[in-house]
C-alpha cells in the first residue's frame, strides 16, 4: 500500500475532480459515508445513540456534516458544533451543512470562546472530531486549541476524519495540541504523519476509505513510498529444490568484533546463518578466534592479523579481500570499534572490496568524518544505521533526523548510492533511486542490545541467496520485527534477547516463497 504526503493527496482530489470530472461533493459524499460505516463497525450500533460532531469550517467539517447525515438515518441522535459561523461555510462543506440544516439536524454555532459555554461534550456516546484536515501547518491556537483540549479531557470515545486535529500529516508532529482518537478514518491513502510517532498513537486504530478517486489516477501517484507489508513481500525467497546443497545459498563473511564486543560478531553471524544462508565464515581478530570458536558452532571462523590485541587494522586488508574474493556478500562493521587503524581498514577495505556489502554500527562509525567513501563502493551497498550513527554520518541533529526520517534517509541513500535502513520504530527503508518503504513490523520490546546485529546479519543472508540489496533489506526488516512481535507474544514484552528473535527465525521464512 502506498503512503502520501498531504500535497500529494491534494493533487489526486485535484486530478479527480478537475480532469476525471468527478464533483467534489461526490468524493465528500463517499468519504463521509466511508468514515460512517467505519465509526459503526469499531464503536458500534448507532440507534439510540448520542453523537457530538465538532465541525470545522473547510472540507473537514463538511465530511463531518455528511457522517451526521448517515448516523440520523441510522437512528442516531446528532448534534453538530461548528466552529465558526454559518455563513462562513461554503463549497462542498457548504451544501452539507445546509442538507443538515434542511432535515433538520441541531448546528450549534461556536464562533469564539464565548461560544464554548455551548460545548458541552461528556453528555455524549461518541465524538467525532472534524475540525481541522491534512493541511494543517501552523501551531493550533485559540479557539481550536481551546475545543481540542475539551474533546481529550471529555473521557468520550473519540472517532477522528482523516486526522486527529493537531497533527501534522506530513511529520505525525504535534502542532501545538491535537486530538487523541480512538478511530481515524483517513482518505484515499494514509498520511505519513498518521504511520509514524506520535500521530500513529494519537490516531488510535487506523483505517482507510476508498472515496472514489479512480485506479489509473493513484496508479499515478507518487510510487516511490510505500509500505512493507507482509503482502508486498509475497514471492522474495525461492522454495528449496529437493536436492539443494549448503553452496546453492550463498556464502556470507562477517568482519566484525573486538575486545568486549565478540557477542556482535556471534549475533550477526548467526543472523545470517537463520535466514537461510548455505554457508557463514566469521573473521575476526587472531586473539579473539578462540572466544568466537566457543561461541559460534555451525559458523566458521578465521582468525585475522590484529595492529593490537582484539583491535584490526590495515594489516587485515589482504586477508579480507581474500576471503571475500569467493564470498556473495560481506557484513561489516558490528562491534568492530573505532580505533584509528580500524576505520583506516574500513575505508580501504570499502575502496577495494568487489564484492557487495552491509555496514553496520561501527563500520558507519568508522566512516563518519568522511562518508563520502561509500561513494566509492564498487558492488552494492546496504547501510544499515540507528539515529545516532546516521547523525554522525550526516551532521544532523538526532531530533532533526527524527524530525524527518524519511527524509534522511532518502536524501542519504539518492546522495551516496547505497540502500539505507535507518532503524527505530517504522524502520525506513531509502533506496538510491528515490523509493521509500515504512516498516509495519516490531515494537519497543526491541530495545535491547544486539538486535542491529541481527538485522545486519539476516539482510546479508537473503543477498546470499540471490535477493537484490533493496528487496533484502525490505524482506529483513519486516520480518526481524515479525520475528520480535511473535516473541512478545508468547514470552511477554520485557526481557527479549537479541538471540529471541533469531531463534523464532526459521518458522516465518515459509510464508515468503513463491
Amino acid at each position: 500500500m502506498k503512503f502520501c504526503t498531504a500535497e500529494e493527496m491534494r493533487r489526486l482530489d485535484h486530478k479527480t475532480i478537475h480532469e476525471c470530472g468527478i464533483p467534489g461533493v461526490v468524493l465528500m459524499e463517499n468519504a463521509g459515508r466511508g468514515a460512517a460505516v467505519l465509526v459503526r463497525k469499531h464503536m458500534g450500533d448507532l440507534y439510540g445513540r448520542r453523537v457530538g460532531i465538532i465541525c470545522g469550517r473547510g472540507n473537514n467539517g463538511g465530511d463531518g456534516f455528511v457522517m451526521g447525515r448517515i448516523f440520523y438515518g441510522w437512528g442516531a441522535n446528532v448534534r453538530f458544533y461548528l466552529l465558526g459561523r454559518m455563513d462562513q461555510v461554503t463549497g462542498d462543506a457548504g451544501i452539507n451543512l445546509q442538507a443538515a440544516l434542511n432535515m433538520g439536524l441541531e448546528v450549534v454555532e461556536v464562533a469564539d470562546e464565548s461560544g464554548l459555554d455551548h460545548l458541552v461534550l461528556n453528555e455524549f456516546d461518541i465524538l467525532v472530531d472534524a475540525i481541522l484536515g491534512t493541511g494543517l501547518n501552523s501551531e493550533v491556537r485559540g479557539l481550536y486549541r481551546d475545543v481540542i483540549d475539551r474533546i481529550n479531557r471529555s473521557g468520550r470515545p473519540v472517532a477522528a476524519v482523516d486526522i486527529p486535529s493537531g497533527l501534522s500529516a506530513d511529520s505525525g508532529r504535534i502542532l501545538g495540541l491535537a486530538v487523541r482518537a480512538d478511530l481515524t478514518v483517513t482518505f484515499g491513502l494514509p498520511k505519513i504523519g498518521l504511520l509514524t510517532p506520535p500521530g500513529e498513537q494519537l490516531a488510535g486504530r487506523l483505517e482507510v476509505v476508498d472515496i472514489g478517486i479512480p485506479p489509473h489516477v493513484l496508479a499515478e501517484a507518487d510510487p516511490r513510498k510505500e509500505l512493507i507489508l507482509e503482502d508486498t513481500l509475497k514471492g522474495l525467497l525461492n522454495p528449496r529444490v529437493v536436492d539443494g546443497h549448503k553452496g546453492l545459498y550463498g556464502h556470507v563473511l562477517v568482519v566484525a568484533g573486538s575486545t568486549g564486543k565478540t557477542g556482535a560478531a556471534a549475533l550477526t553471524s548467526l543472523g545470517a546463518a537463520r535466514s537461510g544462508a548455505g554457508l557463514v565464515t566469521l573473521a575476526v581478530a587472531e586473539s579473539l578466534n578462540p572466544i568466537l570458536e566457543n561461541k559460534t558452532t555451525e559458523v566458521m571462523t578465521e582468525p585475522l592479523p590484529e595492529e593490537a590485541p582484539g583491535i584490526l587494522g590495515p594489516a587485515a586488508l589482504d586477508r579480507i579481500l581474500a576471503l571475500a574474493e569467493n564470498k556473495s556478500v560481506v557484513a561489516l562493521g558490528p562491534g568492530l570499534g573505532t580505533a584509528e587503524s580500524t576505520s583506516r581498514l574500513v575505508v580501504q577495505l570499502l575502496e577495494q572490496c568487489d564484492t557487495p556489502v552491509v555496514i553496520d554500527a561501527d563500520g558507519l562509525n568508522c566512516l563518519a568524518d568522511d562518508p563520502a567513501v561509500l561513494k566509492s563502493i564498487r558492488k552494492e551497498a546496504v547501510i544499515t544505521p540507528h539515529p545516532g550513527e546516521m547523525s554522525r554520518l550526516t551532521g544532523l541533529r538526532t531530533s532533526e533526523i527524527a524530525d524527518d526520517r524519511l527524509a534522511a534517509a532518502r536524501d542519504f541513500a539518492a546522495k551516496y548510492g547505497v540502500v539505507c535502513v535507518l532503524k527505530g520504530y517504522r524502520t525506513v527503508v531509502a533506496a538510491p533511486q528515490g523509493d521509500l518503504y515504512l516498516n509495519t513490523t516490531g515494537g519497543p520490546y526491541m530495545a535491547s542490545g544486539g538486535m542491529g546485529d541481527v538485522l545486519t546479519g539476516m539482510i546479508a543472508g537473503l543477498v546470499s541467496q540471490g535477493l537484490s540489496p533493496l528487496d533484502a533489506a525490505r524482506l529483513g526488516v519486516y520480518v526481524h520485527g515479525m520475528a520480535a512481535d511473535q516473541t512478545a507474544v508468547a514470552k511477554g514484552v520485557i526481557g527479549i534477547l537479541a538471540s529471541d528473535i533469531a531463534a523464532m527465525l526459521p518458522g516465518l521464512w515459509s510464508r515468503f516463497m513463491i
